[in-house]
C-alpha cells in the first residue's frame, strides 16, 4: 500500500488511474483544479484542489506521498495555440519532488514523444504534426527535464486513446525497434500505471504501450 499523488485526476486516464488505485489498496490524493467533483467516493481517496502550475499547491500536495502519477491533458480546442502546461508544470514538480526526497514519478506522455516520434510510420506524420504538433513539441521538453532528474521515473507513452473498460491484454513495447502506434484504453493506460507504483521493472525506461 502506497500514499499516491494523482495529478490531472479529475478527468480521462487521471480520473480512470484514481479508480484502478483505490481498488488496489492505495491511499490515493486526487489533485485537480475542480478539487472535489470527482464522481468516485472511497475512504481512501483525499481530493485537494490546485493547480499544477502553482508551486505552493504542488509543493503542499507533496506532503506525505511516496508516489506521483502525473497525467495531465490538454483540451482539443487549446491545440492551436503554442502548448505549456506539460513542461512547465513539470519544471514546478521534479524539484518539488526531489526537495521533498519523494523519489517515484510515474508520467504520461504519448506514442510520438521525445524519442518515440522516430516510429510514426509515413502516413500518420502529416496529420500527427498537424493536430498534435505543439502539444507533443511540449511533451518532448516534459520527457526530457524528468529524464534529467534525479527521479526514480517510469515515462509511459500510450497510444491513441479510446474509451471503454480494461480489457488488460496491452503490448508493452519497450525497444525502439518494437514501438509502433495503436489503440489503448484510458483503463488500460490507468491499469498499467498503478502497476508501476510498487514495480521497478520499468525504471527509467519510457515504455510504448497498445492494445494487442
Amino acid at each position: 500500500m502506497a500514499n499516491v499523488l494523482v495529478i490531472g485526476a479529475s478527468k480521462g486516464i487521471g480520473l480512470e488511474t484514481v479508480g484502478v488505485a483505490l481498488k488496489a489498496g492505495h491511499r490515493v490524493r486526487a489533485f485537480s483544479r475542480s478539487g472535489g467533483r470527482l464522481s468516485v467516493a472511497h475512504p481512501g481517496l483525499e481530493t485537494r484542489r490546485g493547480d499544477a502550475l502553482n508551486p505552493d499547491d504542488i509543493d503542499g500536495a507533496l506532503e506525505g506521498i511516496d508516489v506521483v502519477i502525473q497525467a495531465l491533458g490538454v483540451a482539443s480546442r487549446d491545440l492551436i495555440s503554442p502548448v505549456t502546461l506539460f513542461s512547465n508544470a513539470s519544471r514546478i514538480l521534479v524539484p518539488a519532488m526531489e526537495r521533498r526526497a519523494v523519489r517515484r514519478l510515474i508520467s504520461v506522455t504519448g506514442f510520438g514523444a521525445g524519442d518515440s516520434r522516430a516510429a510514426i510510420n509515413c502516413a500518420q506524420r502529416v496529420p500527427f504534426r498537424l493536430f498534435l504538433g505543439r502539444a507533443y513539441d511540449d511533451k518532448d521538453v516534459q520527457e526530457q527535464l524528468i529524464k534529467d532528474s534525479t527521479l526514480d521515473w517510469t515515462i509511459v507513452r500510450p497510444g491513441v486513446l479510446v474509451p471503454g473498460p480494461a480489457s488488460y491484454r496491452y503490448k508493452v513495447l519497450v525497444e525502439p525497434a518494437q514501438w509502433r502506434n495503436g489503440f489503448i484504453s484510458r483503463a488500460d493506460v490507468a491499469d498499467f500505471l498503478v502497476k508501476q507504483v510498487a514495480a521497478t521493472e520499468f525504471l527509467r525506461r519510457a515504455p510504448v504501450i497498445v492494445r494487442f
